[in-house]
């Protein structure tokens, strides 16, 4: 395997967690929160992420419950999947996220801090890689 910049995403209807990653070092960190109210503030703000970082690969959290069935915002995560490799053309990976947004905010003492959920999301992919 190459290596490779990744950029992922803890995807919530008002806010976007944002994090960055390497799969040499295969580690994480938190990057941004994005609070842009419409779609298109959004994406904008996706765009200038992307060209600034150049990855070559996305990875977007997906909302399971215990069981591991998808919880009602799944499809949520899927759609803002499909529209990410869709406007970028680049491969997009959904990882389970259970428990990212408890466990940032043990991390960080305040309230859930979406750009450390979506670092704990891409670690775990990262990790599911070994």
């Amino acid at each position: 395997m190459h290596e490779e910049t990744l950029l992922a995403f803890d995807y919530g209807a008002k806010k976007l967690g944002v994090a960055i990653g390497n799969s040499l070092l295969k580690q994480s960190r938190p990057l941004d929160i994005i609070l842009e109210p419409t779609r298109i503030g959004r994406f904008a703000r996706i765009a200038a992420l992307i060209e600034m970082w150049q990855p070559e690969r996305m990875v977007v959290g997906l909302a399971l419950e215990s069981d591991g069935s998808e919880h009602y915002p799944a499809g949520h995560c899927r759609r803002f999947a499909r529209q990410l490799e869709g406007r970028f053309g680049i491969p997009v990976v959904l990882v389970d996220e259970r428990g990212s947004s408890v466990l940032a905010q043990k991390i960080t003492g305040n309230d859930a801090d979406d750009a450390h959920a979506a670092a704990i999301i891409l670690q775990r992919y990262f990790d599911a890689l070994t």
